[in-house]
């Protein structure tokens, strides 16, 4: 009897408060606000929802759609030969991008394998039989052609010159046969000088942190304002794997090779190798402290050799460095400082084989002016 008469007491007690908190504003709020949140949290303002895209985000999605409708596909058949010699074929992609309405494409000229076999595909996965028109393998540059049968997308062409360490940068390509590939980065880095995989020395090489892997060759390195300043190249890591350093060729240096194309001219060589020295690796070596360019191959027959340009003549190992000494420092060229790792190779874009070029070199505590014709990039050195 005590026990039902308690039991009722406290059933009066709950009902009578949850009928008072129901008639207030309080008590709404209390009791069944949190029930209707539970249910309908998404609907609140002030819940996060799904981001929304920055000015830089939204850059890279503007020079991607655009630019990506101009970048290609490039398969060729490259010859192998096995351990027993023998001869097979073996199907290489790259990329590579348009830059004209006639169906003109830059790319890698190691992109190339055999020019009798190559194709490109398109971004709406259309194929065209390509025609090489130029190949250029001194400066891993090559031009090739298709008919189009549509209007096609062409990429606006930069200036190189003024790029700057730091500054963004998008490259787009096929890397391992993915189809248009977008990655960001920063110029890394200006002037450095690398090994092509025809083991050309290519200088003035624009060096990038964007993802490039195989496949990425031949595409497109572009600005923030979706211009083409490089040709994606090269890549150094294990395997062939993207480590944070890509390297691409100016593409200054590339539309110099256009306009050769067109008056029929051909590229300048000149036939050296070189590595920048300067201050106290400059004193311990005898040279000016001003430093410059420090000759260290001259290839026999070219324009450097027969100018009698000196190349190094020993081995000498300066703190971590090993390089070749003895060879002529080059301190002007055609009557302008060396003050920059590239200035060999700007200089060289800015000529014509069969041009002169006037190169002051230190030699033997005193410096002297050498005259040298330049001769053509795909003479027979």
């Amino acid at each position: 009897m005590k026990i039902s008469r308690i039991l009722l007491i406290s059933a009066a007690l709950v009902g009578g408060f949850l009928y008072f908190t129901s008639r207030t504003d309080w008590g709404r709020r209390a009791i069944f606000q949190p029930l209707v949140n539970a249910g309908k949290a998404w609907l609140d303002p002030d819940v996060a929802k799904t981001a929304g895209l920055s000015s830089d985000e939204t850059n890279n999605i503007d020079i991607y759609k655009a630019a990506n409708l101009g970048t290609v596909n490039i398969t060729s058949t490259i010859y192998r030969q096995t351990i027993f010699m023998e001869v097979y074929g073996q199907k290489d992609s790259g990329s590579g991008f348009i830059v004209s309405a006639d169906g003109r494409i830059l790319t890698n000229s190691h992109v190339i394998g055999d020019p009798k076999r190559v194709e490109v595909r398109l971004s709406d996965q259309s194929r065209y039989p390509g025609q090489v028109l130029y190949q250029d393998p001194y400066n891993d540059m090559a031009i090739i052609k298709i008919e189009p049968k549509k209007k096609l997308t062409v990429l606006r062409l930069g200036d190189s010159d003024g790029l700057q360490v730091g500054q963004k940068v998008l490259a787009i390509g096929n890397p391992f046969g993915l189809d248009g590939s977008l990655t960001t980065g920063i110029v890394s880095s200006l002037g450095r000088t690398i090994r092509s995989e025809t083991n050309e020395e290519l200088e003035g090489m624009i060096q990038t942190d964007a993802a490039i892997n195989p496949g990425n060759s031949g595409g497109p390195l572009l600005d923030s304002a979706g211009n083409v300043i490089g040709i994606n190249t090269a890549i150094i890591g294990p395997n062939g794997g993207n480590v944070g350093i890509g390297f691409a060729l100016p593409i200054n240096r590339a539309k110099t090779m256009l306009a050769d194309f067109q008056t029929g001219k051909q590229r300048p060589k000149v036939g050296i190798t070189t590595v920048a020295v300067g201050g106290d690796l400059a004193v311990a070596l005898d040279l000016p402290e001003t430093g410059g360019l420090l000759v260290q191959e001259v290839t026999p027959g070219s324009p450097a050799s027969r100018a009698g340009i000196h190349g190094g003549r020993q081995t000498a190992q300066i703190g971590n460095e090993q390089i070749m000494v003895g060879g002529d420092l080059i301190v002007s060229i055609d009557g302008h400082p060396v003050e920059r790792t590239d200035a060999l190779s700007r200089a060289l874009a800015r000529k014509r084989a069969g041009d002169a070029m006037e190169i002051t070199v230190f030699r033997a505590g005193r410096t002297v002016n050498v005259h040298v014709v330049l001769g053509e990039a795909g003479e027979k050195l």
